[in-house]
């Protein structure tokens, strides 16, 4: 072969690049043929299989009594109507309208949202001085009170209620021989019944709520303020900040989301607070003592008026949901719910 062959017959030629297989056309449409299903791998069912039995059972003891309420709050269900003697009339919103215009259901409601601020206030604020003081305790000290709270937590409300109904009684109680005491003023204080006055008695009872609720606010609030980078603290106090501001800008950020979760259930359940109430007051609470909960309850079983108690239980929740909501929203915020 002769240079003047070479040069006549050029580089060669590169073979063409074969594109590869990516389902779609180069015209940017779908390729022709069904996409392969994804399968479902094995076992992969069998984590909700295992929860059913606890959704049915959750269904059963709040799904059924909720739709239950909704029914017979449009109802005007009577006794005889409840052991099925008598027709249940539909009566609509006359429930509501009768509850809402009644200003003995406002001067409730108005009671139960101070009841519930007072308590909320006490319980989050004595909760989260004894958490930090935790973490200036020795161990064995921390030990100790973690004990004693655990206790304090896990005794019947029952019990509880027994006791400051001890400590607070008008000849023996532990209460008016302290005062007695320390005033020297014993025609004053010894045989002074505390539930005369509604407010001297709910301040009884607002010990008893915020004493049976400190201890799960401060174990949970103890456990935030232990997630706190001590490097943070210590840079911050190097910085020249005070103690007040090591707490404001470098502890408090860290610590609020736990704070806001616990100090909303402790919303929800201070609204709802009725045994403590119920036992201190004898199983016979008086007036100036009705909450929603025991104003739900009188109008149900005392009065017989059925359908009005679970208008008035229907009307709590909804004034709960938005409060049920902003814990849900806090919860997917700190990465709880997905």
């Amino acid at each position: 072969m002769t240079a003047a062959d070479t040069k006549a017959a050029g580089p060669p030629v590169p073979a063409p690049r074969v594109p590869e297989k990516t389902g779609i056309s180069p015209s940017g449409q779908e390729a022709d043929g069904p996409r392969p299903k994804k399968r479902r791998k094995k076992g992969e069912l069998l984590p909700y299989l295992l929860i059913l039995p606890a959704i049915l059972a959750i269904a059963a003891v709040y799904v059924y009594p909720l739709i239950k309420t909704v029914i017979m709050s449009f109802q005007d269900l009577g006794r005889a109507a409840l052991w099925g003697n008598g027709e249940t009339p539909w009566v609509g919103l006359e429930q509501f309208t009768n509850i809402l215009g009644d200003p003995e259901f406002w001067a409730v409601v108005g009671r139960t949202i101070v009841f519930m601020v007072i308590c909320v206030t006490l319980t989050m604020g004595l909760g989260l001085l004894i958490a930090l003081m935790m973490l200036r305790l020795s161990t064995w000290v921390r030990l100790v009170l973690t004990v004693a709270l655990i206790a304090a937590w896990s005794m019947p409300l029952m019990v509880a209620a027994s006791v400051f109904r001890w400590l607070s009684d008008s000849d023996y109680g532990l209460i008016n021989t302290l005062l007695a005491d320390i005033t020297g003023n014993e025609d004053r204080w010894l045989g002074h019944n505390w539930f005369l006055d509604p407010w001297q008695g709910f301040g009884i009872i607002t010990l008893l709520v915020v004493w049976g609720a400190i201890p799960f606010v401060v174990i949970t609030m103890y456990a935030a303020l232990t997630q706190v980078p001590k490097e943070l603290e210590e840079a911050a106090a190097l910085d020249g900040a005070t103690a007040f501001g090591v707490y404001r800008y470098v502890t408090w950020p860290v610590i609020k989301p736990v704070f806001t979760m616990v100090a909303t259930l402790s919303v929800i359940w201070d609204f709802n607070v009725f045994g403590q109430i119920w036992l201190l007051r004898g199983n016979k609470p008086e007036p100036e003592y009705e909450t929603l909960g025991l104003y739900s309850f009188s109008k149900a079983f005392e009065s017989t008026s059925f359908s009005q108690g679970s208008a008035i239980a229907l009307i709590t929740v909804l004034m709960l949901s938005g409060v049920a909501v902003y814990y849900l929203r806090q919860l997917i915020k700190t990465g709880e719910v997905e």
